[in-house]
């Protein structure tokens, strides 16, 4: 019974990463605190004017921890948005049209030989003033093989069926086979890979602003409290812990989430029980 509540309301799964993630979208807009305001010494355990402590610079651990998270959430959502998004659709062509297949399988195997961070790397030292768009630009690039080579090989079997087939004789574009015979049909893995790419993103988010990459995020979010504070994690944990959990929470809660939504609906088994026509 647990199981099948679980199945039918998704967004109980959810509730962990939205406990984080709406104060962090919210907070910077409704806390009255400034974020660079000193609220007392230098890492100073908790206490009723700085609930988590404060930092090495005697600043609110709260206060940064609403602050910090917006950024690297929004840039993991939209990085996690340009990868699947277009992955899906050229995997359905790739298995659709073998020749886009041998593009798609040469294009993963070159992006894989490369990691994304190390892309990141090059282009925001060469080309610090791209910023942002540089940093989704390379995730997007790095993301879109892999992810797509997935797709293609969960499409691969989604276009050998008999409706998808009847789709092709009847003369249906390739747009409508595409977008309402193999999408549908790959609802769970097309939820699957958004959790797994916002993954992917706060992984690159987090990893740009920990190395302080220029024009990453700004000064305050949860990568750079995690690197300046270790030096004093033993004076006051909660400023290292806190932005830490904060991101695990996240990362996971939203990739849980997906695949949960992406069940949804679905039979036990967790596959449709009849293609959709």
């Amino acid at each position: 019974m647990i199981r099948d509540t679980v199945r039918n309301r998704p967004w109980l799964r959810a509730t962990p990463a939205m406990a984080v993630a709406l104060p962090a979208l919210i907070g910077p807009f409704v806390t009255s605190r400034d974020v660079d305001a000193a609220a007392g010494l230098p890492f100073a355990e908790p206490n009723s004017a700085a609930w988590l402590g404060t930092d090495r610079l005697g600043r609110d651990v709260f206060t940064q921890l609403l602050h910090g998270g917006w950024g690297l959430i929004v840039l993991a959502g939209v990085i996690a948005i340009l990868v699947a998004g277009p992955s899906s659709v050229l995997g359905a062509l790739a298995a659709l049209r073998p020749r886009i297949g041998v593009v798609v399988e040469r294009g993963a195997d070159l992006a894989v030989l490369m990691p994304p961070v190390l892309g990141v790397l090059l282009v925001m030292l060469s080309w610090p003033e791209s910023g942002v768009f540089g940093l989704i630009t390379v995730a997007v690039l790095f993301g879109i093989p892999y992810c797509t080579r997935v797709f293609a090989a969960a499409a691969a079997g989604v276009a050998a069926t008999g409706y998808v087939e009847a789709a092709r004789v009847s003369g249906e574009s390739t747009t409508h086979i595409v977008f309402r015979e193999m999408l549908p049909n790959m609802r769970e893995l097309c939820w699957a890979q958004l959790g797994l790419r916002f993954v992917t993103g706060m992984y690159i988010a987090a990893a740009a602003a920990f190395l302080q990459l220029p024009g990453t995020l700004g000064a305050a979010n949860w990568a750079i409290m995690v690197r300046e504070n270790a030096t004093g994690m033993l004076l006051n944990p909660w400023a290292v812990l806190a932005p830490s959990l904060a991101i695990a929470v996240v990362a996971v809660g939203v990739n849980i989430s997906a695949s949960a939504f992406g069940r949804a609906g679905l039979p036990a088994t967790g596959r449709e029980s009849e293609p959709r026509p």
